[in-house]
């Protein structure tokens, strides 16, 4: 079996997070709206820097940003800010730090409207990168093309997480991947 070429390319015996990413996580459904909210807060950190920084401090961001649990970080204030600047698990940039909060806080409205960011993010869906990048763009803070089509790809609402020769493409279908229903 052939999976995509970037997981072919790691050693089998490899401790880059990458593979495992990429056979458990990548490109599958995710329901919940406080991993969601996460998956978004490491896309935005990702920017400038690579992934597999952002798999190394997964965990650091987790409890950096309480969990990632959407209501505990749209109530973050000017101290949870320092907090998070002298954090040095972190990618300690202003920008980031404030995008954080403020999505934080939009996911809150999108959760009062909708029910969950979940639902938002179905009842939007299908709809091609562009669309889905200027709808993000409408809502939320430091999401350009790349960061969007990453998260989509990576939740499995944008087709292209994984090449069609990989099994793991075969299990993202299996698991009710949302591009899916496009095709």
């Amino acid at each position: 079996m052939d999976y995509c070429d970037f997981a072919n390319s790691l050693p089998p015996d490899s401790d880059d997070p990458n593979r495992h990413y990429h056979d458990h996580q990548y490109g599958f459904p995710v329901d919940d709206d406080d991993a969601l909210f996460g998956r978004l807060i490491l896309e935005i950190n990702q920017a400038g820097l690579n992934w597999t920084l952002m798999l190394k401090k997964q965990e650091a961001f987790q409890t950096a940003y309480a969990g990632f649990d959407i209501a505990k970080v749209a109530a973050f204030d000017v101290q949870d800010i320092k907090r998070l600047l002298n954090n040095a698990g972190i990618v300690r940039n202003r920008l980031k730090i404030n995008a954080a909060i403020h999505n934080a806080r939009a996911i809150l409205r999108l959760q009062a409207e909708y029910g969950s960011f979940k639902n938002w993010l179905d009842a939007h869906h299908p709809r091609d990168k562009a669309a889905w990048v200027k709808l993000f763009k409408q809502h939320f803070k430091f999401v350009g093309g790349e960061i969007v089509g990453e998260f989509l790809m990576s939740t499995g609402y944008l087709r292209g997480a994984h090449d069609e020769c990989c099994p793991i493409y075969r299990q993202t279908l299996a698991a009710g991947a949302k591009w899916a229903e496009t095709v």
